[in-house]
Order: C-alpha cells, then sequence, then structure tokens
C-alpha cells in the first residue's frame, strides 16, 4: 500500500512514515477488488486487510484517536498488536469462462471462501492481503460458519482418506514464528460453528517479504486450498543495514532500496496465482463434459469442489479447459495500485504467489503486438487447446520482445545477489519476488511458458497459455537498458535510506556491493551455512510405494521405508539451537518439499547424470540455475535428483510438519511430524 497523502504531507522522515504504513490500515478501508477496477476486467492488487490496532490492554484503539493525532500534524501513537477476523463460509458467484459458448461468459460457482472487511463478495477467491511489520502482533479470528452437517467427516477409515471438508485451520506460509499453542499451529481442528483466535507474535529479527497464507487441515487441505482460501502476506521493513561495534553486520530491509529521489515507493503488482479446479456434474454424480473433454457447466448448473476427484497427475488441470486466475479474476489485465500504476521506464516489483493446489507454472512477460488495450481485448479469448493458445499467443504478443527479469528474492527471503532472468519457474508454495522495468507503455503480455513433463508436478508436459494482460502508463523518457535503470535506482535508494554523513561508510558498502554484480548480501537476514560441515544429517524420500508417502534414503538415494502420514508419531526430533543438513530425492515424479518454521538454505541440486544444476552458471539451462546459496521454504524435488539443502533450528520449540506441496498428496499421506526440543530433552536427530 502506498504511503497515503495523509501521512507524506507530515513531511515525516522515511522510515517514520514507512512505520506508519500498518496504521493506514486501520484509517480507512482500502478499495474492494470492483472499486479498483480501472477499466473493463482491469484490475490492482487484492484487496487489503482492514487490520484493527489494538492498545496495550488489547481494546480497539478508536478510528478517532489515530485521526485525531494525524490532522492535528503528530505521528500517530504506536500500536503494533492488530486484530482481524475471517468469516469462513460458502459463496455463490460468477467466474468468468472463456471457454463458454457465446452471450455466457461467466459459470456460477459455490466455493468455501474467506470473508472479511474490505472482500468484495463477488470476487471471494482471492483472500485479503495482510501486511505487517517485524515486530507486530496479529490476533486472527477464524469464524467457521460453514456447514455442520458435514457428510465427509463422518465414517471415514483412515486418516490419509479426504475428510472433514468443512473443518478448517490456519497456516501462515513462511512465516519464522511458533508452532505451538493458538501460533502456526496446524495441528489443531477448527470445526464448523467454532470461533477461534490464532496470535502471531512476527520477532523484532523477522524479515521483510512475500509470505501468503492457506487452510493445512490434513485431510481437506487441498479441497480448500483449490476453493480459493490463500491470500497474500507481506511483512514490511524500513530497517537500514549497520555494522554493531565488533564489527559485524546487521542486515537492512531490501525495502528501504525499493523507492525513488521522492521517497515514493516503487509501483507494486501482487500477482496470487490459483487453478480453481470447479465442476458441474450429471445426476450419476460425473463431471459433464464438453466433446473434447473439458469440462462444461450448463446454464442453471453451479459449480463446485466437493470431491477429490477434481485433484491428480496426469494433467487433469489443462485438460479441464479451465484457466488460472489472477487475484480472483481470469485472463485479467494487471495495472498495479490505481494510486501508484505500473509506469514506463521505472522498476515495479512483483511480488509473485504461487497459491494453487498442484501446476508448475513459468511466467514471462512480452510486448503485445498492439499498444491499444482495447484493441488488444477485441481479438477475444477462448483459447482451450494448447495449439489453440500457441495460435493466439502468437497473433497477440510479440514473442521477439521478451522482457528480462531480475530475481530478488526467493520465498519471500532477499537472495544474496539479483538474478537477471528471462522467466521464473513457479511450483506449489513458491514465491518470487521480480524487478521489472517495462521499456514504454502500453499493453504488455503476462505468459505461462511451456513445461516439459519432468518438471512439473502434474508429470505432464505443458504448452504456453496467458495469463493476463499488464497495463503501463507513460512514465519517464530514455531509462536505457533494464540492468542499467535498476542500477541507477538502486544506487538512489542506497543514498536516500542511508544519508548524510554519519551513513557514508555503509552507504559505500551497499553501493560497491551493488556495483559488484547486485550483491545483496546487506539484505540477507540469514548467515550463510554453506561452509559448514560435519552437521547431522536427515533424509526424505518422496515415494508411492503404499500410497503418497515419505521414507528414507539409503547410502545410493534409493528410498526405503516409505511411510504415510501418522499423527502421533514424530519421523524427526531435532534439538532447538542446532542446526543440520536435509538430503531430498524422490523416486516417483517431482514433489514440492515444504518443511514449517525455519528455511533452508540450498547447498547443492544435482541432477540424475550427476551434474551439480543449481550455480549462477547454469542459468538458461536448468530450472535450478541461481538457487545454490539462496534461502528458501519450499523447493521442487525433480525425479531422480538429489538436493541438499541446511537450516538451524532457532527460538521455537514444538511440533509441525513437513510436507509434499501438491496438496492432495500432503492429504493422502505425504506428510511427516517434526518437533524440536531442547538441548537435554531426550530424543536427537532422525525419528525413523
Amino acid at each position: 500500500m502506498p504511503i497515503p497523502s495523509s501521512l507524506r504531507c507530515l513531511n515525516l522522515p522515511l522510515p517514520r512514515a514507512a512505520a506508519l504504513l500498518a496504521v493506514c490500515c486501520a484509517l480507512a478501508p482500502v478499495p474492494a477488488l470492483a472499486q479498483a477496477e480501472l477499466l473493463g476486467d482491469t484490475i490492482g492488487n487484492p484487496p487489503v486487510a482492514k487490520l484493527q490496532a489494538l492498545d496495550r490492554f488489547g481494546a480497539p484503539v478508536p478510528e478517532e484517536v489515530l485521526k485525531a493525532d494525524i490532522e492535528a500534524g503528530l505521528a500517530p501513537r504506536q500500536f503494533n498488536l492488530w486484530a482481524y477476523e475471517f468469516d469462513i463460509a460458502y459463496a455463490k458467484f460468477e467466474i468468468k469462462n472463456p471457454n463458454n459458448p457465446p452471450g455466457r461468459p461467466t459459470d456460477t460457482v459455490e466455493l468455501r471462501n474467506y470473508f472479511g472487511p474490505t472482500v468484495d463478495p463477488a470476487r471471494p477467491i482471492v483472500a485479503p492481503t495482510v501486511e505487517l511489520r517485524p515486530g507486530d502482533r496479529l490476533r486472527l479470528t477464524l469464524d467457521n460458519n460453514l456447514p455442520a452437517d458435514d457428510p465427509s467427516c463422518i465414517g471415514f477409515v483412515d486418516v490419509n482418506d479426504p475428510h472433514c471438508f468443512n473443518s478448517t485451520n490456519m497456516h501462515t506460509h513462511g512465516f519464522w514464528v511458533s508452532p505451538s499453542g493458538n501460533s502456526d499451529n496446524v495441528l489443531i481442528k477448527v470445526n464448523p460453528e467454532v470461533e477461534f483466535v490464532y496470535e502471531y507474535n512476527l520477532p523484532e529479527d523477522h524479515p521483510a517479504g512475500t509470505f501468503w497464507y492457506h487452510p493445512h487441515l490434513h485431510g481437506s487441505t487441498a479441497l480448500q486450498v483449490a476453493s480459493g482460501m490463500a491470500g497474500a502476506l507481506i511483512v514490511r521493513g524500513d530497517r537500514v543495514p549497520v555494522r554493531t561495534e565488533d564489527g559485524d553486520l546487521e542486515p537492512g530491509d531490501i525495502d528501504v532500496l525499493l523507492q525513488n529521489a521522492e521517497g515514493r515507493r516503487y509501483p507494486e503488482q501482487i500477482v496470487v496465482l490459483q487453478q480453481i479446479p470447479y465442476a458441474c456434474r450429471d445426476a450419476q454424480g460425473d463431471i459433464k463434459t464438453n466433446d473434447n473433454g473439458t469440462w462444461r457447466c450448463d446454464p442453471g448448473d453451479v459449480g463446485a469442489i466437493e470431491n477429490y476427484d477434481l485433484f491428480g497427475p496426469g494433467g487433469i488441470w489443462q485438460g479441464s479447459g479451465r484457466y488460472v486466475s489472477i487475484n480472483g479474476q481470469v485472463v485479467p489485465t494487471l495495472a498495479g495500485d490505481p494510486r501508484n500504476p505500473l509506469r514506463a521506464n521505472e522498476v515495479t516489483r512483483w511480488r509473485m504467489i504461487s497459491a494453487g493446489l498442484r501446476e508448475s507454472m513459468k511466467p514471462a512477460f512480452y510486448r503485445a503486438r498492439r499498444s491499444d488495450i482495447e484493441a488488444v481485448r477485441a481479438q477475444g479469448y477462448s483459447a482451450v487447446t494448447e495449439a489453440e493458445h500457441e495460435a493466439f499467443i502468437d497473433a497477440t504478443c510479440d514473442r521477439s520482445r521478451k522482457l528480462t527479469q531480475f530475481s530478488m528474492a526467493t520465498d519471500g527471503l532477499t537472495r544474496p545477489r539479483l538474478q537477471k532472468q528471462d522467466d521464473t519457474v513457479l511450483h506449489p508454495g513458491y514465491r518470487d519476488d521480480l524487478l521489472m522495468v517495462f521499456p514504454e507503455p502500453g499493453v504488455y503480455c503476462l505468459i505461462d511458458e511451456t513445461l516439459a513433463a519432468e518438471e512439473t508436478v502434474s508429470t505432464a508436459a505443458k504448452g504456453r497459455e496467458l495469463l493476463a494482460y499488464v497495463l503501463v502508463a507513460r512514465g519517464p523518457t530514455g531509462g536505457g537498458r533494464p540492468a542499467d535503470v535498476i542500477a541507477r535506482n538502486l544506487s538512489q535508494g542506497a543514498f536516500r535510506a542511508l544519508p548524510g554523513e554519519r551513513n557514508r561508510e555503509m552507504r559505500d558498502e551497499v553501493l560497491a556491493a551493488l556495483a559488484d554484480g547486485f550483491d545483496l548480501g546487506h539484505f540477507v537476514w540469514h548467515e550463510t551455512m554453506e561452509g559448514m560441515t560435519g552437521l547431522p544429517v536427515e533424509t526424505v524420500g518422496f515415494s508411492f510405494d503404499v500410497g503418497p508417502s515419505i521414507g528414507t534414503l539409503d547410502e545410493n538415494n534409493n528410498v526405503v521405508k516409505p511411510r504415510q502420514y501418522k499423527p502421533d508419531r514424530i519421523d524427526h526430533e531435532l534439538v532447538l539451537d542446532t542446526a543440520g543438513e536435509w538430503r531430498l530425492s524422490s523416486e516417483a515424479g517431482g514433489h514440492p518439499f515444504h518443511i514449517h518454521v525455519n528455511p533452508f538454505q540450498v547447498i547443492s541440486v544435482v541432477d540424475p547424470s550427476g551434474v551439480e544444476v543449481s550455480g549462477a552458471e547454469q542459468i538458461g539451462n536448468s530450472p535450478y540455475a541461481g538457487l545454490q546459496g539462496t534461502w528458501k521454504d519450499t523447493i521442487f524435488v525433480a525425479q531422480d535428483h538429489v538436493i541438499t539443502v541446511r537450516s538451524r533450528y532457532e527460538r521455537y520449540i514444538g511440533d509441525f510438519v513437513l510436507h509434499c506441496h501438491i496438496l492432495d498428496h500432503e492429504d493422502l499421506g505425504m506428510m511427516q511430524n517434526v518437533r524440536i526440543v531442547l538441548p537435554g530433552a531426550g530424543g536427537g536427530h532422525g525419528g525413523h
């Protein structure tokens, strides 16, 4: 959210103004998605949650108190305790379907969704963005208003059978918070007609970045996320890097560099990518289909997501004829925030969030052949088959004018250095923060590029698809090469964030690092583990020997002893304030490995031929290129690859999980329990 004029007029220093961003959420409603429309299907970012400020006793702070301070020219009283409430209920609404016959542009669906202030009830399949700051506390109430009469919660035999579709909980994916009690505890169950208050205490040293939230109740996770129950979590920071008296580096937030000379934040585009596989059924309960096999809803039908036959490998999603939605719309036009739109020759920040169920994506940007959005839209869009997608993209998008991307962060965590690339690979659970420079105003295409079968979680090759148009307003002229524009702007950001003589040494350090291949080391919050040796090793091997399961790896990286999830079994017991190495592999397809609480650093990725493919020198040749040394919380484990990561078990004890982020695999048993204990409390590394 850009700094409102009511705060900018105070002429406060940038760190103070940035510190008030969370307060702004409580001052006035942020326009709902429908109000943010600029032209037809042109949309901005998802709605922002209007958080309620609480005082130190937990009582709501009246808006008049905050407004009075601002109107008096004073900084509002400082609050870091916030509250928000989600109602969880069924919603009936329309979703665009370009595959429908002419004259019927939408399908009617009824899905489980989150509702709260600022949510547009006409488009609830993207939940509000929750913005916080390091050191904030969030009391998030889940009020489960789904029907208590839930047949799926009766008579299921195995905990790894999908069940209890109307029960839920919450996971703050990527947050470094406690997994216990009413914090990020995914081992509790919020039944219908139950209200539960989560409280997330972000530590003062929590990294700023892009995270997300979604349900995580074993047995219903996939079905609820597929219904659109997901939203962005943004942690904003204003800390600058400093040197301690001992010469150690205390890192800063990359956010402080991402502002222009006037102190205006770079335009941001949040992209919440979802696949909503709703279906309409005949009297026998079978999915209705067209002659070409794609799914069909007839007039009067109501699409639903009530069965796990909607998920599965082999390209079920691609064959369904459904379309990826972005921020709650199918094939929208993205234009950033209306108050801070995307402009040519300026740096823009793209927060890409793969919040879908089980699809791999590869977003890329191209210049459209026409600059007028109405002329582009007039071509229509109803491509279904791979050949139709290719033909439409060729006619609409100039594939000779592909834009360069600069990846700044993976899974919300700043990279060691900015990475130049042509496209971004996003598997379920992934996030990538990109810096983009659009060279001229007009229309651009956001395309999902081709992926080979072995590169996808669905184990099916996929062709190109149009995801969205991007509308870029006129900006400054003569910007130069994108890399030069970014270098110039980041340097300007360093001067603004670290002004004057007292900051000269640190400013010079940051500028020298930026000049050295866009080194971002001053903004990386986790100390590297690349040189560590002798760490205890945990192993994870994905298998289908006994259904979706996880085993250990032998010395040849073969999966042994695969087992399905068991709630009362601890598979890995680790000791607080120690570190460990994890070796990951898969013998059956590719699986995104995700572990809660503590992130990990990628040490190596070795392909089946024994070649290391995660180094920067592999860019353009491997989807893992440039990941070596980065910090993540989710990584795709391609079949017969061996991935080595390292992690520190810091601050928090308790039980949590690791699992495959193909969420129906998780529901079906591809998950394990992890416990972190105090030193001397028994146990040790490796619970198998």
